[in-house]
């Protein structure tokens, strides 16, 4: 992107007087912004146009955060940050699942917030950047990945992963053999810098083995008590 272009971010916010504080602090840093103030028409303005970024309350009005995820992943690949006061670990894996990219807890620092939304912006944009340097397809023992397309497969079987399930896996098999802290996964695959939600990949990591693993054979992914996970190739 230019950097002529400015950013364009929606709000998807009801509490009206921490959306414009956001907003007022967000167009101080350059971005262009927009609120809604309910989930139904954060939802329409999320699909009517291109935005660089949404930042999304989970207990919104008309339609919950959530489900504003769960309708707009289908057709838009647009970063999601989730704002809210709930921080259990089911509400961060239910966001997660259904589409976010990040997740802060009410009351937040607005350092914090613009820190994230800047890292996850250069994520991102390196991403589109190194995407066709990539390697196209990835195997481990009779497990593979189509980059491109997002396919993957054990044997002949393709198997339906969620998002954050596809990027882990992505980083195991690209990293065969070695030890993937919990915090380096954290970082790569959801952009969080610190150890608070480590316990968010342990979570990912037993849903991804429920996925791939086969019952009687060995499994794929292997836990490195206090410090990982790891994929090693067969001795």
């Amino acid at each position: 992107m230019g950097e002529d272009k400015k950013r364009r971010v929606l709000i998807v916010e009801d509490e009206k007087n921490l959306a414009r504080f956001v907003e007022l602090e967000l167009q101080h840093e350059g971005y262009e912004t927009e609120i809604a103030k309910d989930g139904r028409v954060g939802l329409e303005r999320a699909q009517a146009e291109e935005w660089d970024l949404v930042l999304l309350d989970l207990m919104l009005p008309e339609i919950n955060g959530i489900e504003v995820c769960r309708r707009l992943r289908p057709t838009s690949d647009v970063p999601i940050i989730i704002m809210t006061a709930r921080d259990s670990v089911i509400d961060r894996v239910s966001g997660f699942d259904h589409g976010a990219d990040d997740y802060i807890v009410k009351p937040f620092a607005i350092e914090e917030l613009l820190a994230r939304i800047r890292a996850l912006l250069r994520r991102i944009d390196i991403e589109e950047e190194q995407q066709h340097h990539k390697q196209t397809k990835i195997t481990f023992r009779d497990l593979s990945v189509e980059k491109e397309n997002r396919i993957v497969r054990r044997g002949d079987e393709i198997i339906d992963l969620t998002k954050r399930e596809y990027e882990l896996l992505v980083m195991l098999m690209e990293n065969v053999n070695v030890v993937l802290p919990r915090t380096e996964l954290l970082n790569k695959v959801w952009g969080y810098t610190t150890e608070v939600e480590t316990n968010v990949v342990d979570v990912y990591i037993r849903y991804l083995r429920n996925k791939i693993d086969v019952d009687g054979q060995p499994g794929y992914i292997q836990t490195v008590r206090g410090t990982g996970y790891v994929m090693r190739t067969p001795e």
